[in-house]
Parts: C-alpha cells; structure tokens; sequence
C-alpha cells in the first residue's frame, strides 16, 4: 500500500477550553425502528437511545450512550451507563473546571472500562468545546473531508428475496458499500447469491463473534466472493484466533468487537489479527480514544471506517465528524436517519446523496438543531446532576 501523506490533527492536548460544567443531564428516549434489525445476537424493532447533555457558560453540548438494553453485543447496558455515569463519572467532572478533552479523559481512567459510558458524556463534552470557540466537530478535531462516503449494513433477513430486494434498494439510493449480516445457517449461500446478482459493488459481511476457530474452513468459502472484509468472526475479547484464522485467509478481517482500546489495536496490528478496524467512538470510550486509534492506523497505513449503533441523529453527527478524519479511507456505517427512523432528534435529518455521500457540518459544534419538543415526547426516563449538589 501507498504511504500516507504526514498526519497533522491536533493533539489531544490541543483540544481545550477551560470549562465549569454545571449540570449533567441524562434522559433516555424510545425510538421505533422503521424495520426489525436482525443480527447474530437477535433481533430488535426499536431502540432505548440514551442521550447525555452537559451544560456551561449558556451553552449545551450533546452526546449519546450507544449501550443497549441487553448486555449482547458489549457487558454494558442503558442501565449500566446510567449508574456509572451519574455516581462516578458527572462527580469526576462536576468538581473543578475541565481545561480540555485529554484532562477530562485523564480525570476517567480511575474508571475501568464502561467505556460507552465514558463516550457519551465525552461526545457531550466535545461538543459543548466546538461551540464554546466557534469550531464545528470536524474542525476541532481535525477533519479534512467536507462530504464522506457511506455504507449500509443489512440485517438478517427471513428470506433470500427479502435481503435482495434491500440491496437493490440501497444501491439504487446511492450506497458505496453493503454490508451483509450472517451467521451459521445464514452466510456462505446467502452472500454468494447477493455476489452472483451483484458482481462489482463493494460488499462485505459481518458476523458479530457467530463463529469460533473450529469453523475456518467454512469461512475460508468466502475467499472466492471477492469481499471488502470479514468483520469480526470469532469472540469479541479474542486477538489470537483471529490472527489464526487471518493467516489462513485472503480475504481481510475486519475487528470491531475485539477493539476496546488503543492498547489492544496495537497488539491486533503487532500479532496480524486483522487488516482493517472498525472504530467506533462509543465502543472505545470517546474522542481521546478514537483518534489514538486512528492516528495509530493511519501511521501504519491500515485503513479504518467508523461503525454504527443505530444511534439518533446525536450518535450519528459525532460519527459523521470522526469520519471526516483523513484516515477513514472506507465507506462507514452512517446512514440516512431515514434509514432506521421515521422521524430523528435532529434537524434538519442526516441525508445521502445520490453519489453516496453525507455533508459534514460547518457550523458550530454538532451542526444540527435539537428537536426538543420531539426529544420531550419520546422521553422515558431524565435525571441530571448539578455541579453545587456535588459534596468535596
């Protein structure tokens, strides 16, 4: 591969403005889905979306807690980030003025792991830093893309037309990538009818940890199917089979689950456990994280995409911003909102044009307005944290 031109983001300690955060506010909404979602873990038809928001100085930053209900895909729950965030977390931060994103992530290591806990109020934080000095997400943290181009990801499907008729659907919308869920008893047949239909798009599988090592000479199969990348076949804390199972295939494998860390993205790379990483900000615990991780990908020209939680429109503008980083060269999971909601939180709603492509915003922080009368009516459960109700 070519090497890349030097990398100039700012650093983590660059990313500052000193803040007095007086209020953490959490509230959790119910969303429907516009369609049942499927994976290897189950199937859902609405989302739980916890949203975190931090207040100082007159202004709001927004963020996301892409847990789920159920501990499936991470330990982590809605539950989970609520109690983690408003007793450890809000007190870490409500103390003493936050002088920037490397204090405040410094002020969470003490905290081990919840790290979609950690993002949502980091992403809150990231933003209220953006408007406080006039920048947009991508600006402050060093975006160069002003449009990205994006991917879809397809569920488990109850029939073979059914997933057709999805891709030809997407394609026709503009989409650069599919991505095709599977699982045993739902992949090699699956996905080589979709390549036989579909020869030349870009076209990839995830299996979300549905596999173990036992089964490499039934994913070897899908070395002949030309595909971008194998996300995460085998466990979601395991490095050393899949650079077992790496070594046994042509195809890339992608990991998504097994990144937690920049620690344990430097030893995926050192050990050949994969080819490609998904970084997703809320499954490695925010800013401060992610753009280590990229920031080590791009310096060893390995390509990185930023994946997807099905989150709001909040979820997805700080993923929009992350992607705009020059080293996210693949299409990600990002989307139209329309794509899973009838209706967003934001306004105006994440779109696709016909080329594939979603703008990244220039205004002031996230770039979209809240709809907060529509937040209000969807809302299930609110609690905040005042910073003059926190005891020394």
């Amino acid at each position: 591969m070519q090497a890349h031109a030097e990398l100039t983001r700012r650093p983590l300690d660059l990313i500052s403005e000193s803040s007095a955060i007086e209020k953490i506010e959490m509230r959790t909404i119910r969303l429907p889905l516009n369609e049942p979602f499927e994976t290897s873990f189950g199937s859902i038809d609405s989302r739980l979306i916890f949203l975190v928001s931090v207040e100082a100085n007159g202004l709001i930053g927004w963020g996301e807690v892409v847990a789920a209900e159920e501990p499936r895909y991470s330990y982590e729950t809605v539950g989970t980030a609520w109690h983690v965030i408003r007793d450890y977390l809000s007190p870490a931060i409500l103390t003493r003025p936050l002088t920037g994103l490397l204090d405040l992530s410094t002020r969470f290591a003490s905290v081990r792991g919840h790290n979609m806990a950690k993002a949502g109020l980091e992403l809150a934080y990231v933003d209220l830093l953006a408007q406080s000095t006039g920048q947009s997400l991508s600006q402050l943290i060093g975006g160069t893309r002003f449009s990205i181009p994006v991917g879809v990801s397809l569920g488990i499907q109850p029939t073979l037309p059914s997933l057709l008729e999805r891709i030809e659907r997407y394609l026709s919308l503009g989409y650069r990538r599919i991505k095709l869920k599977i699982k045993p008893g739902w992949d090699i047949d699956v996905v080589r009818v979709a390549r036989t239909r579909y020869p030349k798009i870009l076209l990839s599988v995830d299996a979300n940890c549905a596999y173990t090592i036992a089964d490499k000479e039934h994913l070897r199969a899908l070395d002949d199917l030309e595909l971008l990348m194998i996300e995460q076949p085998l466990s979601n804390d395991d490095l050393i089979d899949h650079a077992t199972l790496q070594s046994s295939l042509k195809t890339p494998i992608c990991l998504d689950e097994s990144i937690t860390s920049p620690a344990r993205a430097k030893q995926a790379l050192d050990i050949g456990s994969c080819q490609i990483i998904n970084i997703k900000i809320g499954r490695v615990g925010g800013y401060s994280q992610a753009l280590t991780i990229h920031d080590l990908c791009y310096e060893r020209n390995i390509p990185v995409w930023c994946g997807g939680m099905l989150e709001s429109g909040i979820g997805r503008a700080h993923n929009i911003a992350l992607a705009s980083l020059p080293g996210f060269s693949l299409p990600g999971d990002i989307s139209a909102s329309s794509r899973y909601f009838a209706r967003d939180v934001i306004v105006p709603e994440v779109t696709v044009d016909a080329d594939g492509l979603v703008n990244v915003p220039q205004a002031p922080g996230l770039g979209f307005e809240m709809d907060l009368d529509y937040i209000k009516s969807k809302t299930v459960s609110v609690d905040s944290v005042l910073a003059k109700d926190i005891k020394l």
